[in-house]
């Protein structure tokens, strides 16, 4: 029986149908947990179902980027932000009215 508390973005072992997953959401109202298998596919386990269940912690599979469809070159850039360059912002041709904080009238 399953005494782990489930924990978003950890992954985990059913033993007894030998299927790694993720959980991706937990909604304590509705008492469900969300998971994804490492073929992305979504499913839904109640918390007694849960409780029930013979889990092992598992560590994420080497291709665990293959269910959400993301390649390497997706990973490099993961935490970056991109800005991009606005060579033609409409704002930058205005001129202001007031220098250092006067008016020109």
């Amino acid at each position: 029986m399953a005494s782990q508390v489930p924990v978003i973005g950890a992954w985990y072992q059913d033993a007894t149908e030998d299927q790694i997953f993720e959980v991706v959401a937990i909604d304590e109202q509705a008492a469900l947990i969300e998971i994804q298998y490492v073929d992305g596919e979504v499913s839904e386990l109640d918390f007694e179902t849960w409780q029930q269940m013979l889990l092992l912690s598992a560590k994420p599979p080497e291709d665990w980027r293959a269910s959400y469809e993301l390649s390497n070159e997706d990973s490099l850039m993961m935490d970056d932000i991109f800005i991009p360059e606005n060579l033609n912002d409409p704002l930058s041709d205005l001129d202001s009215d007031t220098i250092y904080g006067l008016d020109d009238n």
